[in-house]
């Protein structure tokens, strides 16, 4: 029983795994552009929460919204004041100006926060619930579960609605796109702002179950690029299940070998499937 509970407990994570990852993915698919700042969004989702819990009292579901927004607002910002300016320009460019807003992003929190680690107060996700003999806090479940609706739901958004055919049409010809009337400036804007939100909301779901400082930021950068590589550049869908991959992974292996090797096993086993399937699970050779 013990076992089946680690199990659900890394699927659950993964799924917030994927959900951030998603947002990095869709910026690769419509601009091929990596955004090494992509962790800190879900640093600043995780202080959003924080800041709507403790200072207007807010539930999970205002902190949830008020992240997305605020994330959404800064990632249209970041694309008109930043990428739209560097994302012609050579790959050396698009690297240092993203990682440097990375640096930006995470000592502007170290300023305002500083670096001790914080969690949020009692929220009403508090407590564990028994799912047939499996203990599970109520917070972990509920992230999990929002987590892969929300990945669907942008999976949906981008296969069969008409603003979704907008941004796919832009990412497969830009100048095609302009011809049909498609301004491409706003679908790119609208595609930063969407990854960002994406990333906002992972954050306040993990800010439920765990603890962070600023410095969180690096590591989920570096999963999330982990999961986008695994599951295929550019694919929602490939995110969604790499993300529940590597969430068992971890799991299993800090239950079996202990909490100091799951990055090990998972970083390995990740180089030896892209050592056979360098395009990953389900992008294109």
């Amino acid at each position: 029983m013990l076992l089946l509970q680690v199990i659900v407990g890394g699927l659950l994570l993964g799924a917030i795994y994927a959900l951030f990852s998603s947002g990095l993915t869709l910026i690769w698919g419509m601009m091929n552009f990596i955004n090494f700042a992509h962790g800190e969004f879900v640093m600043l989702g995780m202080y959003v929460a924080l800041l709507v819990v403790t200072w207007l009292a807010g539930g999970p579901a205002t902190f949830g919204v008020a992240a997305a927004f605020a994330l959404f607002v800064l990632g249209v910002v970041v694309y008109l004041s930043l990428v739209r300016h560097v994302m012609r320009g050579p790959m050396l460019a698009q690297i240092l100006s993203t990682f440097g807003l990375a640096l930006l992003l995470r000592y502007t929190a170290f300023w305002i926060f500083s670096a001790n680690f914080v969690s949020l107060p009692q929220t009403s996700l508090s407590g564990t619930v028994n799912l047939g003999g499996i203990l599970m806090p109520v917070a972990q479940l509920v992230a999990g579960l929002v987590a892969v609706s929300l990945t669907v739901a942008l999976h949906l958004l981008l296969t069969r609605t008409a603003v979704g055919s907008r941004l796919l049409a832009v990412a497969e010809d830009r100048n095609a796109a302009m011809l049909m009337g498609i301004r491409p400036d706003r679908m790119q804007a609208l595609a930063w702002g969407l990854s960002a939100a994406s990333a906002g909301i992972a954050g306040a779901l993990m800010a439920t179950a765990y603890p962070w400082s600023p410095s969180v930021g690096e590591t989920f950068g570096l999963t999330a690029f982990v999961v986008v590589a695994l599951g295929g550049f550019g694919s929602v869908p490939g995110a969604l299940y790499a993300g529940l991959i590597i969430g068992l992974i971890q799991a299993l292996s800090a239950y079996w070998f202990g909490p100091i090797y799951k990055d090990i096993v998972v970083y390995g086993l990740f180089a030896a499937l892209l050592w056979l399937r360098p395009q990953g699970l389900m992008g294109k050779a």
